[in-house]
This record gives C-alpha cells, sequence and structure tokens, in this order.
C-alpha cells in the first residue's frame, strides 16, 4: 500500500473520466499534439463541463465530511496532459470546488505507473488500454463507456456490481462458455457451499464496506447493488461467498439472463460494472458505466 495509508479508500481518476474533454481529445486526434495544446492554453480559464464520473466523484468527496480519521476518501487525479496542458483541468477542480490537491501530469505517458504508489483501489479512466494494465497489477479498474450521468437530485452513492469476472473470479464463467448453461448449472450446485475466488472488484467492495460501517446506518450514504445474470439455484454459491467474506450487499439482483438495464435505472446507480461488453453498451445510454475487461469473455484469440 502507498504512503496515503491502507486506511483510506483512494481512487484514481483520469481527467477524460472527471470532466468532458471530447472536444479537445477530436482536436488531438485530427490536429495533432500542439493544436491540442495551444486549445487548451487557450481554454484554460474556461471551465471543463462535468464529465461521466464527475457525480459521484463529487458524492464521494462529500462524505469525508461524515468520516473520522484514519478513515476517509482521497481522489486522485491522473493524467496523460502535460502539467502546462493540465492546468485547466486543476482550473476546473477548483471551479466546481472538489477537494482534489494530488495529481500527476505524465506528459503523453500512460499514468497507470503511478496507481500503486498513490496506494489507490479503484482507477477509473478513458483509456481501455491503462485499465487493462491496473487489473493486471490487482488494482480495481474500468474503463469508463457511458454517455449517460448520474441523477445528482440526491447525496446516497449507488454502486452495481456484476458478479463473475467482476466481484467474483470468472471461474464459473469459464465452464460456462466452455461447456455451456447445464454444465455451468451442475458445477454450481455441486459446488454451491464452496465460495468462490475473489475477482478484481473484491478489495474495492470491502473497502466500500469498511465506510459503510462508520457511516449512518439510517438513510445510509453508502449503498451496494449486485445485479447478475445468475438465478436460483446458482445464487446460493454467491450467497455463500459474500458470507464467508463477511461483506454485506445491500441489494442482490438475480435476473436469469434478463436485460439489466431497466433495474439499473431503477436502482439509480451512480455507476456500474460489468465485464461483458454487450451488457454496458445497453446500460451505457442510461446510467454511468464501466467496463471491466477482465476474465474469459474478454480474452482474444491471442490469449486462449
Amino acid at each position: 500500500m502507498g504512503a496515503l495509508g491502507s486506511q483510506k479508500l483512494v481512487i484514481a481518476i483520469s481527467s477524460r473520466a472527471l470532466f468532458n474533454l471530447d472536444e479537445a481529445h477530436r482536436i488531438f486526434e485530427q490536429e495533432g499534439l500542439e493544436a491540442y495544446s495551444a486549445y487548451q492554453v487557450e481554454k484554460e480559464d474556461e471551465p471543463l463541463q462535468p464529465g461521466q464520473a464527475f457525480p459521484m466523484v463529487k458524492k464521494m468527496l462529500a462524505l469525508n465530511a461524515q468520516l473520522e480519521d484514519p478513515l476517509g476518501i482521497e481522489v486522485i487525479l491522473l493524467s496523460r496532459n502535460s502539467a502546462d496542458t493540465g492546468l485547466r483541468v486543476f482550473n476546473s477542480i477548483e471551479h466546481y470546488g472538489l477537494d482534489i490537491t494530488r495529481a500527476a501530469f505524465c506528459g503523453g505517458e500512460a499514468p497507470w505507473r503511478y496507481i500503486e504508489a498513490f496506494g489507490c483501489q479503484l482507477f477509473l479512466s478513458a483509456e481501455g488500454g491503462d485499465v487493462r494494465v491496473a487489473l493486471d497489477n490487482g488494482v480495481a479498474a474500468a474503463t469508463l463507456v457511458s454517455n449517460a450521468t448520474a441523477d445528482g437530485d440526491d447525496d446516497q452513492l449507488r454502486f452495481a456490481f456484476d458478479g463473475d469476472a467482476v466481484l467474483f473470479s470468472d471461474e464459473a464463467e469459464q465452464i460456462y462458455k466452455r461447456d455451456g448453461l447445464v454444465a455451468f448449472a451442475a458445477n454450481e450446485d455441486a459446488e454451491r457451499k464452496r465460495p468462490l475466488m475473489g475477482g478484481p472488484f473484491k478489495n474495492f467492495l470491502g473497502a466500500l464496506q469498511r465506510l459503510q460501517r462508520a457511516l449512518p446506518t439510517e438513510q445510509p450514504p453508502i449503498r451496494t447493488a449486485l445485479v447478475t445474470a445468475r438465478s436460483a439455484p446458482a445464487h446460493e454459491r454467491v450467497i455463500r461467498t459474500l458470507r464467508a467474506w463477511d461483506v454485506r450487499i445491500d441489494e442482490s439482483i438475480f435476473l436469469g439472463g434478463l436485460t439489466k438495464t431497466d433495474f439499473l435505472k431503477a436502482y439509480r446507480a451512480d455507476v456500474f460494472f460489468d465485464d461483458q461488453q454487450a451488457h454496458c453498451q445497453d446500460a451505457a445510454g442510461h446510467v454511468p458505466t464501466g467496463h471491466v475487461p477482465h476474465g474469459v469473455a474478454n480474452r482474444t484469440a491471442s490469449d486462449l
């Protein structure tokens, strides 16, 4: 764990996830770095519009008013910008009153190198390559793929997670992909009392649980949901796994293959994490969505 310590929940976020940098990114792709730099310097006193993760970050930072040391939430900005072109980003942070003071501006290099040094438990980015490297190094990470923003009308922070290959390992999903639904169901019945191994978001869920225990239980500021394609009887192994981890999920929705989007909208998720591209595409127009490029569903032919 890095210098910020094990008690804090530390989140790293890219500038393109926090703010809407679509126009600047378009200039970079079409006209190159020099035009991009000139544009950012010209606009540095013009605040950026909030991006996909902005409402979630704002809610998370607000929770610090209810948390006592050594607990707390720290948000770190990791950016491919240089400090010069990144000045607009920090000016925007100041404009919106976000308590973000630490950052790494990497001048075109990949910023994931600093995730471990900062002690981050979650990395959110618009760059899929950086996210994959973070996952390979044991950090929960997701590529934000949504064009939706969360409902900002209340202060409650609502996380939604897929199960297999996100909270749990993809061991069961491998059987489903290889041998089909009947074999998957038979395996889950045989293994119903053996907990699943942890997936990339297990530790992040545990960190959220520590915060939940320190926060009010009436009208709780953080709420979690498992939204999974599993159904009975495959639900039992999931329940026993969470019990073995001593982790509570506030809501568990076993859909048996139904589309997740309507349930995520009803839950009013601030962010939803899923390993399946198709599920992410369905949800992306309605709730902020993070694709977790992990597990058998994300392997290419060269990986097999």
